[in-house]
């Protein structure tokens, strides 16, 4: 699908920002709030580019903490890579079921409902006497057994150390 779009001759209309390049900053400065990078992070804005903070994971003690400056297109090109596209909404952020509210949130909801709180639901052993299933199929609600767990894959997080060097 991308080979026929490489194809093609692309014209960007863009025009001059009214006020100039710093209120264009400025503005989306305004969105990197729990978006991509904190306003606190970023340093500078110059002829150079965009100076940031950022933590290098990798490294201990205070060589942890990294200034880095990027042009201001490479900047732009990957905050954007964390902005989300339009209709759609941070789940963990949003609505009454987010999680740092929910329990207040679900009651004075049922206050206003005038409903009760759910009782919560006895477990019952199976047919074999065993503890409940764990999982339950959504389709047809019979037990669902778990025949194999398999292990998260463990990332390589640095190089490895070498062996017999001193």
């Amino acid at each position: 699908m991308l080979v026929p779009l490489r194809a093609t001759e692309w014209v960007v209309y863009a025009k001059q920002p009214f006020a100039g390049p710093k209120a264009v900053l400025a503005y989306l400065s305004r969105y990197t709030h729990r978006v991509a990078i904190s306003n606190s992070r970023l340093i500078a804005f110059d002829e150079r580019g965009v100076t940031f903070r950022w933590k290098d994971y990798r490294a201990k003690g205070q060589t942890r903490y990294k200034t880095m400056t990027l042009a201001a297109g490479e900047f732009m090109r990957r905050f954007l890579l964390h902005v989300l596209p339009g209709g759609f909404h941070r789940i963990r952020h949003y609505g009454l079921l987010a999680n740092a509210g929910r329990k207040e949130n679900l009651a004075v909801a049922r206050q206003l409902l005038q409903q009760p709180a759910p009782e919560p639901a006895e477990s019952k052993p199976c047919a074999t006497g065993s503890a409940p299933p764990i999982f339950v199929c959504r389709h047809c609600g019979a037990p669902m057994i778990v025949i194999e767990t398999f292990a998260r894959p463990q990332y390589i997080r640095a190089p490895p150390a070498l062996l017999g060097t001193s």
